[in-house]
């Protein structure tokens, strides 16, 4: 029987995975601009130190996770090659030793070694490599994961987070800035609390607390030490 709510294809599981990314970058987005916009603020700086805050952090932080994440997935997808040709390899080399292998894979799953051996060959009938890495790696061959595409990802997301705050800031009415930033920050992380419960197919109230009280805790504090800033230099 089917279930279509039930990822099993390689390319699923990868889009869901950019998609917690994009979440994952977006909470930043937001947390981590609308932090230092309220520590600005609490500082008692003007408007205009306080948007030229926001703009340079949001700027830095979009090009910072993008960086990172292209580093990262580029020596994921170097491993990914080696282990593609390390495994073309060895079918190449030892096609009877694969074929065991394979074989024992598939008793692992709890078939009879005699239809193990007999789908082993089947398999090998087709393209063996796919079916290789499939079931001794997880890999998909075709899929393998792009560094480009993850680094565009994780800027646009921090970018589509960031911009909440930092525009709440330019609209906001002159002495309402903190609290506007703060409503906005916390409505933001309750979607995409929501949001990434349900990518996950977990709660949806206990997703939203998590990140709003984090989130508010990590306002109050900024908000508090850019306030001591103030005082001190005043």
């Amino acid at each position: 029987m089917s279930h279509p709510n039930e990822p099993h294809e390689g390319t699923e599981g990868s889009r869901l995975n950019s998609l917690r990314a994009a979440v994952l970058g977006a909470n930043d987005g937001i947390v981590s601009v609308s932090a230092l916009i309220l520590g600005v603020i609490g500082s008692g700086a003007g408007s205009a130190a306080i948007f030229t805050a926001g703009l340079a952090s949001t700027i830095a932080g979009a090009v910072s996770m993008s960086l990172g994440e292209y580093v990262s997935v580029s020596a994921q997808r170097d491993t990914e090659r080696a282990q593609v040709e390390q495994e073309r390899r060895e079918l190449a080399e030892d096609p009877e030793g694969e074929h065991l292998e394979l074989a024992g894979i598939l008793e692992g799953y709890g078939v009879t070694k005699e239809t193990a051996h007999t789908a082993a060959t089947e398999i090998s009938g087709g393209n063996t490599l796919s079916a290789h890495l499939r079931l001794e790696l997880g890999l998909d061959g075709d899929d393998l994961t792009s560094p480009w595409q993850a680094a565009g990802w994780s800027a646009l997301s921090f970018l589509s987070g960031a911009l909440l705050p930092l525009l709440s800031v330019f609209v906001a009415p002159r002495g309402n800035e903190a609290l506007l930033v703060t409503a906005v920050t916390l409505v933001a992380l309750s979607i995409t609390g929501f949001i990434s419960a349900k990518l996950s197919r977990t709660s949806p109230v206990v997703s939203v607390a998590r990140l709003v009280i984090g989130g508010a805790l990590g306002l109050a504090v900024t908000y508090g030490i850019g306030s001591l800033f103030g005082m001190s230099t005043g």
